[in-house]
């Protein structure tokens, strides 16, 4: 019977709020303020969803390792060449000769190393910024409703908020990175030299031999490569954490229609209006611009939610 009494006061309520009078506690039922005061009015309120931030970590590329090559440094060597052979020269029969090619190595054979860079795929997958939860709002007055008062025929709908996701999109690494060796092979030079077919047969003059000075390229360090370290990549992203869903609270101290004034009306103006809310024109008038700011404040510093409870009066700073 409790719970129905309950259901039957959530259904009625005008705001977030219902009110009552200590003038008709007796004629309510059980369901009413505890060590009520004469005088003095009472409301059950809705308290707001409270969130909490919640930063996180994203990892978009895996670390990995990058190969540079290192090319191979060569050093330029000269040489002495034999082109020509020393030989003797007759002075009445002239020696003869004949001509030679021979491959004169200038260079090395070696190896280049080339490199192969990594290859990544990109990977998407959803990330919970927003847990699915419920929340108040507000629905059509019952038309059937008895009550004189349309504040007291209003209706409450608790709804479902779902979850929300975001896309987050990283690099996957699929193949390392890699070197392939190239063989590079030795260079030649291809050199003509006299040779002595006939010698002379008469006097003999020496004649001395001919050399010729090349120049050619040595390996002196082979190619190599060494790895580079490529740190992680990460992303921070920020979701917000549902710490305690909004509910009714228990019975709170509201201020009466008798003391709602215009000149408090203008006072609660005047304070929402230096904490940064926009209450609307100063008409002394608890209108619908001048609700929302009160209600969206009261939901910004946790306070219940609804009529003019004495925790929001006192946050105000403005006198019962």
């Amino acid at each position: 019977m409790r719970n129905f009494k309950n259901l039957l006061l959530v259904l009625s309520c005008a705001a977030s709020c219902a009110v009552f009078n200590t003038a008709t506690v007796f004629a309510q039922g059980s369901d009413l303020p505890p060590n009520a005061v004469a005088g003095k009015c009472y409301a059950k309120c809705m308290a707001p969803d409270q969130y909490e931030t919640v930063t996180e970590q994203i990892l978009l590329k895996e670390a990995s390792t990058r190969l540079e090559v290192v090319p191979a440094v060569y050093e330029s060597t000269t040489e002495q060449v034999l082109v020509k052979e020393a030989y003797k020269v007759l002075e009445v029969v002239p020696a003869t000769f004949t001509t030679q090619t021979e491959e004169i190595m200038v260079k090395e054979a070696s190896k280049r190393l080339t490199y192969v860079p990594p290859v990544y795929e990109t990977v998407s997958e959803q990330m919970l910024i927003s847990p699915a939860g419920t929340k108040w709002t507000k629905g059509r007055a019952d038309r059937s409703c008895l009550n004189e008062d349309p504040e007291k025929c209003k209706v409450w709908c608790l709804t479902e908020v779902p979850a929300q996701y975001k896309t987050v999109t990283k690099q996957v690494l699929r193949t390392p990175a890699t070197t392939n060796e190239v063989a590079i092979p030795a260079e030649y030079k291809t050199i003509s030299k006299a040779v002595v077919q006939n010698p002379a047969n008469t006097r003999e003059r020496e004649v001395a031999a001919e050399y010729r000075t090349i120049t050619k390229q040595v390996l002196k360090s082979p190619a190599t490569t060494r790895e580079i370290e490529e740190p992680a990549q990460y992303s921070t992203i920020t979701t917000k954490k549902l710490v305690r869903a909004g509910e009714f609270t228990d019975w709170v101290e509201v201020l009466c229609d008798s003391k709602t004034t215009p000149s408090k009306i203008s006072q609660i103006q005047d304070a929402l209006r230096a904490k940064g809310y926009d209450p609307g024109p100063s008409d002394n008038v608890l209108g619908g611009k001048t609700r929302a700011a009160l209600q969206q404040f009261q939901k910004d510093n946790n306070l219940p939610v609804g009529n003019l409870n004495m925790e929001t009066m006192r946050a105000l700073g403005v006198e019962r």
